[in-house]
């Protein structure tokens, strides 16, 4: 599977659990393929065989990772696996989850999808405490302090450590005992629950996972609950009784699952069809043809020729065996990047009024590639449509959105946007009509990036690379001590 362009928002990480299968490494693996579209840059899996973890890590795709003879020797009937994209710490192996420790506690294993907002201020904290940190991911913060027989001087437990994280987290624990799945209390991010037909739990972000292993969904995982899984079955623990602020990521309808998923009972195929027609409904352009930008734009633009009554085209044709370029970005070169991954039908547009269907523009650049694309083919007229509105701000629980600067929307007009495209028309899904896809009332939804009421307060200087700054501020501080004691023996001298 190829890497997202880099005009969309990355994905924000998979992660998947089995309990009680005796083949718990393979469909760990098979679970992660299904979820490879949440992370491409590194992967991992950690099995459990009578009171020993074995594991495996490494950087790209789940299928370069792991062949028949590593999955082999990943032994034991319950798993946890992880496939990442960096939305805090950088893309290196020491980032790579499943993170493991060994503590008092025993063996711990956990993979983490979302973003802590209080991530600086738990690991100043537990540094403090003489504690030492191997990765700059704030996943790690978690583990480190799921080890602590103590925090804040009283007892420590599970229930304990998330009501100290902050932000968005959806975990897979695995200890010598048990696999246990929760959420954060405001729901950001998804994981379900299945069964094989063994009686094997297994744990997923998405629901997809279970259809490639042959899992029953049973259902999903609550927001703010812990289900514990081992010998005995499953028991759940809601860790934030008092909490009713939901605020699950609407983008993932829009863009991130996968169409063949299912999220609080909805389709995704469905909701992004229904966003097409609802878009269709709200802007019916004039025109001759609807065409999408695969793969993300299909579903809208389906859902927008069914409801406008104008002819549907693959126009174009999309390669998924493209990787990484590594010649030099020139001119040329990013041209060729962008139409060697979509290459354009051109007699099925020639002379048309053509509508081009997407799911998002972020910073507009491919954008502006295909509408040129389409009217060097001859297309007459070209008007783009995309099933969100606008992106007015950063994400700050998860999705490697770009800040303010970067992001089109925010720093223009609609029409600006338009003639910076040089499209005919540009037309946004309002924020009404995305929520009235989803079947769902608004108030279940984060939807800050559009709207700007971001549900967790967080720190505005906060990045995917925070700890990694704090870090060499740390040692830039230390180099100022010693620059001062040296001023100081020069004083005594």
């Amino acid at each position: 599977m190829q890497n997202p362009p880099a005009h969309y928002p990355k994905h924000y990480c998979g992660v998947f659990g089995i309990f009680g299968h005796p083949n718990a490494a393979e469909l760990a693996y098979y679970g992660l393929y299904a979820l490879q579209h949440r992370g491409q840059e590194s992967a991992g899996i950690v099995t459990c065989h009578e009171g020993k973890f074995f594991k495996r890590h490494g950087m790209g795709l789940v299928s370069q990772i792991f062949n028949g003879d590593v999955l082999h020797n990943l032994v034991g009937d319950r798993a946890i696996g992880h496939t990442r994209y960096s939305t805090t710490g950088s893309s290196e192996l020491r980032n790579a989850q499943p993170l493991t420790v060994d503590c008092a506690r025993g063996q711990i294993a956990v993979a983490h999808n979302g973003n802590l907002t209080n991530a600086a201020q738990l690991r100043d904290e537990l540094e403090q405490r003489g504690l030492v940190f191997q990765t700059t991911v704030d996943s790690e913060i978690i583990i480190m302090m799921l080890a602590q027989p103590e925090l804040g001087g009283i007892p420590n437990s599970l229930v304990n450590t998330l009501r100290r994280i902050e932000g968005a987290f959806s975990l897979v624990i695995m200890t010598e005992k048990e696999l246990i799945g929760a959420r954060d209390p405001h729901g950001f991010r998804p994981l379900s629950i299945g069964k094989t037909a063994n009686g094997a739990y297994v744990l997923s972000s998405e629901t997809t996972a279970f259809d490639l292993i042959h899992a029953r969904f049973v259902r999903d995982v609550a927001p703010g609950e812990i289900v514990i899984i081992d010998e005995k079955g499953l028991r759940s623990i809601q860790a934030f009784p008092e909490h009713k602020r939901h605020a699950f990521c609407i983008f993932e309808y829009v863009y991130f699952a996968r169409p063949d998923s299912v999220i609080n009972g909805h389709s995704v195929y469905e909701v992004r069809k229904e966003m097409g027609r609802q878009l269709a409904r709200e802007h019916n352009v004039r025109a001759d043809l609807v065409i999408p930008v695969p793969d993300s734009g299909v579903c809208a633009a389906m859902g927008y020729s069914e409801e406008s009554k104008i002819p549907y085209e693959m126009a174009f044709i999309r390669n998924h065996y493209v990787g990484r370029s590594f010649l030099q970005p020139t001119q040329l070169i990013r041209d060729f990047n962008v139409r060697v991954k979509l290459n354009l039908i051109e007699s099925l547009v020639r002379g048309k009024r053509v509508v081009i269907v997407d799911d998002s523009i972020v910073r507009g650049t491919t954008c502006r590639s295909r509408v040129k694309t389409l009217k060097e083919a001859g297309a007459a007229e070209v008007h783009v449509a995309v099933s969100c509105p606008p992106h007015m701000n950063p994400c700050v629980y998860g999705i490697d959105f770009p800040d303010r600067s970067k992001l089109m929307a925010a720093n223009n007009t609609v029409d600006e946007i338009r003639r910076y495209l040089n499209a005919d028309s540009l037309h946004y899904l309002s924020q009404a009509g995305m929520v009235a896809a989803t079947g769902q009332p608004p108030e279940n939804f984060c939807m800050a990036c559009y709207d700007g009421n971001y549900p967790v307060a967080y720190d505005p200087l906060l990045d995917k690379h925070i700890i990694e700054r704090r870090r060499k501020q740390v040692q830039s501080l230390g180099e100022a001590a010693a620059q001062e004691d040296d001023q100081i023996k020069l004083l005594k001298i």
